[in-house]
């Protein structure tokens, strides 16, 4: 359970990050925007990219196998923009959330988020640690 409150937590901060460097990205806050709004706006769609990235990015990762071989793995970019597009439109329908400007800043947005998610999942290794019981 710690494992998964810390990866929400990574993935709302790597988005929030990703919002202020690719200017195509944009999270809209469901309230005024004051902080508490802010995080609970970043949190929610964390939450939905988690679900999305899941179940959905899990299902066409086993599906599309032979296309990753194909492209050593180039096409990685194009399916993680799809999902960021995905998770956009979702958090459209409930009117506050993601939004991103199209099908490049996608990319790029999906690039930057899994930099950014990689890099604080690799810096909080150490004081999370494994969640096994002995």
């Amino acid at each position: 359970m710690t494992r998964l409150i810390v990866r929400l937590l990574i993935n709302a901060v790597a988005l929030w990050l990703t919002t202020l460097i690719v200017p195509g990205v944009k999270v809209v806050p469901f309230a005024p925007a004051d902080t508490l709004a802010w995080v609970l706006t970043y949190l929610l769609v964390a939450i939905i990219f988690g679900v999305v990235n899941g179940v959905i990015g899990n299902f066409i990762r086993i599906v599309a196998f032979p296309i990753y071989i194909l492209t050593l793995g180039l096409i990685a970019l194009v399916v993680n923009s799809l999902l960021l597009l995905l998770v956009s439109w979702i958090s459209s329908l409930i009117g506050f959330g993601l939004h991103v400007d199209g099908f490049w800043w996608g990319v790029l947005g999906a690039l930057v988020l899994a930099l950014i998610s990689w890099l604080i999942g690799i810096l909080l290794r150490p004081l999370v640690g494994t969640d096994r019981r002995r």
